[in-house]
């Protein structure tokens, strides 16, 4: 990412649950005393998730904490909000969705350029074994990084 990027809120347990496959960015509609909220970095996307409805996207469960000086202007903190993304991109990922297994997630939150974007991917769910594989992984390269850190210094 570029220095005209600030990430407010990532998603690791998308990383955990499901394959990434494709990324996509897309806007979302916002009030006034949201985007104040998120410059604070008060935002959750762990439980979101993101459904298609009649050719437009929406996104749920997204927490984004009341405004503290925002008093009646403040909205519910997890009211569903549009997303904006092309329409060819949304009939794609409507599309793909349809097939077994395939579903969207809400990746990460971030300021580009002053406005709030919100990285999605197309996901695939991973099974128990695909998760303990990761794992696994995950703990030999930590393990051989461990060692070569070792090795060097002493």
């Amino acid at each position: 990412m570029d220095n005209k990027v600030k990430l407010i809120a990532n998603n690791k347990k998308a990383y955990h649950e499901y394959f990434l496959e494709e990324t996509y960015e897309a806007g979302i509609c916002l009030a006034g005393t949201e985007v104040k909220s998120l410059r604070m970095g008060k935002c959750s996307v762990k439980e979101a998730f993101i459904r298609i409805e009649n050719g437009e996207m929406y996104i749920y469960q997204m927490h984004i904490s009341p405004y503290e000086k925002g008093n009646i202007f403040n909205r519910d903190p997890l009211r569903q909000r549009k997303l904006l993304m092309h329409k060819a991109e949304i009939r794609k990922l409507s599309q793909k969705i349809k097939e077994k297994g395939y579903t969207i997630v809400p990746v990460e939150v971030y300021f580009s350029h002053g406005k709030v974007k919100l990285k999605i991917a197309l996901a695939r769910g991973k099974k128990l074994y695909d998760k303990r594989d990761t794992i696994a992984k995950k703990d030999m390269k930590r393990d051989a990084e461990r060692s070569f850190a070792a090795k060097i210094r002493g």
